[in-house]
């Protein structure tokens, strides 16, 4: 085992290195520039369009449609993943969370036009999109290597990386640690939960996701926001830290990290990293999703998806991040991810109240994220086999991954995750950068049309599938 995490190691260190984060970060602020800070000035549209009302084509509502997305993005990573990121990265990986997210918005944009405008019908009369919709039906047939590439890939990732493996590992381990329940009974327990939920299919998913994302995402923020009040005095000295050290090598104190200084550019990589896990933004899996909303607007559903940006990184992730860094935990000892978390949360809460709400949060993010990432794994294997029949059998197999999870080695897993993640994000990326104009033209001709937008249509592809076009 410790040869294949050494391998996985190296692995991991190529594909999340130099070029990916520049790739991931440069396509982000190009579409910064290009939409004019999109992400600031159309935030308050974006948000009021979440409780908007909207019918159109799709499977689910708009508001379905970022729940869902939530789901899958809102896991281990707003809380696990923070406090890994912050042992590794010091608190500098903090400032480099919120760059990641900052651009990532308006990467989130982009896909979220991209997956409407393009989204295609399956032989059941199922909205099927994503970016191997998009690659294909957008920059043509001859890229339809590169769609299947990321269809690929996709599948494994929600099989082997962030669907199944992290994600229910976190679950078992953190109930085990804090109820002393057996590993095995609460992998029983989350598989048969996952299959009550996905043989349901997206409109299963969408219900219970629209139900449990806002109260796990309200119970966690309000736990957080009591501790960050506590520590108050603590605030304006943490966010000195954080941007000092985003710029400078930071001396850790506290065993494991008192071995040394964290650099610049690991605290730089280990952000953007946990930024990227957390959201999504850039590895085109929210897009999945995004496509089945029910909506006449490719622009304002680029709008609603990145909003989840907001939500996930730039609230959640900050939450578990400052809870962290006043609580002192960071410096005084020498514990990562979990243990670190349950560790400042308990800090400042009375006996035990920490752990639980850690606990509990990891539950409900972990759960939705496995739901959320079975309809991503689902709708690839749709495409790379061109027939509905592959989702029983892959549903079948995620099952038993799932059931086989909470009996696997974390680190090697969380190494596969990353790995997948960062094949997922090459395909996707070219694909926006490759329909770049389509992103601005459709944006300019929303937001400065003089005649009411008009609805989408559906007009049949070259590949003679149903294309639902976004006009306008």
């Amino acid at each position: 085992m410790e040869a294949v995490t050494n391998i996985l190691t190296q692995i991991q260190s190529i594909v999340w290195g130099p070029p990916t984060l520049i790739l991931l970060i440069g396509t982000g602020l190009y579409f910064t520039i290009r939409l004019h800070l999109l992400q600031i000035i159309k935030l308050p549209r974006a948000m009021k369009a979440i409780f908007e009302k909207e019918e159109g084509a799709g499977d689910v509502s708009a508001f379905g449609s970022l729940c869902t997305t939530l789901a899958a993005t809102i896991g281990t990573g707003s809380i696990v993943g923070v406090a890994t990121a912050l042992r590794i990265g010091g608190p500098g990986a903090m400032f480099w969370m919120w760059v990641s997210a900052f651009v990532g918005m308006a990467t989130k944009y982009a896909e979220g036009l991209l997956a409407v405008k393009y989204r295609s019908l399956d032989e059941n009369g199922h909205i099927a999109g994503g970016p191997m919709y998009y690659i294909q039906n957008g920059l043509g047939e001859k890229w339809i290597w590169l769609a299947k590439m990321f269809a690929l890939f996709g599948s494994i990732t929600a099989l082997l990386g962030c669907g199944t493996f992290p994600q229910v590992n976190a679950i078992t381990e953190s109930v085990h640690d804090s109820f002393g329940t057996p590993v095995w009974i609460s992998g029983l327990i989350i598989t048969i939960a996952v299959a009550a939920v996905i043989l349901g299919g997206i409109g299963s998913i969408s219900k219970v996701a629209e139900f449990v994302v806002p109260f796990m995402a309200g119970f966690y923020i309000f736990g957080s926001l009591i501790i960050i009040i506590l520590n108050r005095e603590m605030i304006p000295q943490t966010f000195s830290n954080i941007f000092y050290s985003a710029f400078h090598p930071t001396a850790m104190l506290g065993g494991a990290a008192g071995t040394g200084i964290i650099s610049v550019m690991t605290s730089m990589r280990t952000g953007v990293a946990r930024g990227v896990y957390t959201n999504e933004a850039g590895l085109g899996s929210s897009p999945i999703v995004i496509a089945a909303a029910k909506s006449n607007s490719c622009v304002r559903q680029g709008l609603i998806a990145m909003t989840s940006v907001f939500f996930t990184t730039i609230i959640t992730c900050t939450m578990t991040g400052i809870v962290i860094l006043t609580s002192g935990m960071l410096n005084s000892t020498d514990l990562s991810g979990s243990p670190l978390a349950n560790a400042a949360y308990n800090s400042s809460l009375p006996a035990g109240i920490g752990t639980y709400l850690i606990t509990i949060g990891i539950i409900f993010f972990s759960f939705t994220t496995i739901i959320g990432w079975s309809y991503y794994g689902e709708r690839c294997m749709v495409y790379l086999t061109n027939s509905v029949k592959c989702i029983r059998p892959f549903k079948a197999a995620y099952l038993i991954a799932i059931a086989l999870a909470p009996f696997l080695s974390l680190e090697p897993i969380w190494l596969l995750a990353d790995i997948t993640n960062a094949l997922m994000a090459f395909p996707n990326l070219i694909g926006l950068l490759g329909l770049r104009n389509i992103v601005i033209d459709e944006t300019h001709t929303f937001f400065h049309q003089r005649t009411p937008h008009t609805a989408i249509s559906l007009e049949k592809s070259e590949s003679e599938s149903e294309t639902v076009i976004c006009n306008g």
